[in-house]
């Protein structure tokens, strides 16, 4: 039996998430793998950290959870939907997820949380036929919005904005991709 590459964009996420912990000390992680703070299109940077960022990790525990949850979701959906797909919305998300962050906010991103919980709502559409919303998809919904927005109310440095917008992204390739490859 020999080990296959099953899920390329999502272990090449993976691999790059881990290099960049292991090789990049805390403070290059943030000068470099952190979203924008503020908008500005005219720096070249502005566009590497819109992407950049979702592969920074604060510590171990951070990126475990978040490859935790992307290494489980992310392959069957990459084989459903495609690696250009996948790829895609890893992008959008990343890039809209940082650009309403640096309008909205005047702080930084780090991580794939974002990416975590777009794979786990477009997750729920798995099995979605035409005109129908899956159950699994409005439980998974309210359970996670709920527990993000009274995770709000709660004093951390984790950011529930990067939470609830990778989920709006997932959830809303769900509805448009739904039923096409």
């Amino acid at each position: 039996m020999k080990i296959k590459y099953n899920a390329p964009v999502i272990l090449t996420y993976a691999l790059i998430s881990l290099g960049v912990l292991v090789f990049f000390r805390h403070v290059l992680s943030v000068t470099y793998f952190s979203s924008p703070a503020r908008i500005s299109f005219s720096n070249p940077y502005f566009y590497l950290k819109s992407i950049a960022y979702i592969a920074s990790h604060g510590n171990w525990t951070h990126l475990i959870g978040n490859l935790m949850l992307i290494l489980l979701v992310g392959p069957l959906l990459e084989e459903k939907y495609g690696s250009e797909k996948i790829f895609e919305m890893i992008l959008v998300t990343a890039v809209s997820t940082a650009w309403l962050n640096a309008f909205l906010f005047s702080t930084s991103l780090m991580g794939g949380s974002g990416i975590a919980f777009m794979l786990i709502l477009l997750s729920s559409f798995s099995n979605i036929s035409a005109k129908e919303i899956p159950l699994t998809f409005v439980i998974i919904a309210v359970l996670f919005t709920g527990s993000e927005v009274s995770a709000i109310l709660k004093p951390d440095r984790i950011s529930q904005f990067s939470h609830l917008a990778g989920g709006l992204a997932g959830a809303g390739y769900g509805f448009l991709r739904s039923g096409r490859r």
